[in-house]
Parts: C-alpha cells; structure tokens; sequence
C-alpha cells in the first residue's frame, strides 16, 4: 500500500522531475542517472513525507536539493537542448520552439537563481521560494529582480524602466 501510493503520486508529477533534470543536465545518461537519484532520494525520504504541504511541493523540494548537490560535486558541466524520450509523459514546456531562447537563458544562470526561476515559473509564492533557499523574503525580491534583469539581457529584451 504505501509502496503503491509512492508509485502513483510519482507517475502524477513525474513532469515535476523531468523540468528540473532538463535545466540541470548535460547528457540523456546524466539526465537518466539524476532522474534515479531523485526517486532513490524520494523514496529514502518517503517515510518522513508527513503531508503537511502538497506532494508536488515536498517533490520539489528533494528533486532540488538532489541536484544541488550532485551539480556541486562535479567541476564542468555541459549543457545541451535535449531531453530523453520518456514515454507516457508530454513534452516539457521549455522545450517548445517559443522557450527554446528563455530555456537556453536559463541555462546560463547561476544554479541557485535557476532554481528560484524554476519556482517562481511553478507559482510558488515569494515566501516559500525564500524559506526553501534559506534567506530573507527582501533577499529574494532583490535576487529576482536581479534575475530579471539579466534574463533580460541574456534575451536582448530592451529595459522599459
């Protein structure tokens, strides 16, 4: 039962995973191995999952954090445009020929303001995204303010200010 549970709110919000795994991943075998990190770091975490905040919330939180640490422990990363078939799910909207520009700007960010952008692009609200990166609700107003600015550049988009 609880190892079924598990399987269904993974297949429910496998995209969840597959976004981040594409603005993290060099390769389709570096893809395919974060993406078994993440589950292997799920279900490790499953029993402490207390349903306190929505199951796609805790997935975001641990997909992240598995990132996060995996990307620290290499030196160079190489980013490419696609991302491996995986069958019964849609494609990720960043890979839709109208993001292919905001994807590859993205990509060029910091691993920490991608992962603001990411949430931020999710709807999560400015209060969570700040207690998830552990700083300051004016910190990551500023943080995003920068980020804008600079995906802006990235994307040739004239400043309106």
């Amino acid at each position: 039962m609880k190892e079924e549970l598990f399987l269904s709110e993974i297949k429910a919000n496998q995209g969840i995973i597959y976004k981040i795994v594409s603005l993290y991943a060099a390769d389709p075998e570096e893809k395919k191995d974060l993406y078994q990190e993440i589950l292997l770091q799920c279900w490790k975490g499953w029993s402490s999952f207390r349903g306190e905040a929505k199951f796609s919330t805790w997935l975001y939180r641990i997909s992240l954090n598995t990132v996060l640490t995996s990307i620290r422990k290499k030196t160079l990363v190489v980013y490419q445009d696609e991302v491996p078939d995986q069958e019964g799910v849609d494609p990720v909207q960043f890979e839709q020929e109208d993001s292919k520009a905001l994807h590859t700007a993205i990509r060029q960010l910091t691993d920490a303001d991608r992962a603001i952008v990411l949430l931020h692009l999710e709807g999560y609200s400015n209060s969570e995204i700040a207690e998830w990166m552990g700083i300051s609700a004016n910190g990551l107003a500023v943080k995003l303010y920068r980020i804008r600015q600079r995906l802006s550049t990235l994307l040739n988009v004239p400043d309106h200010e």
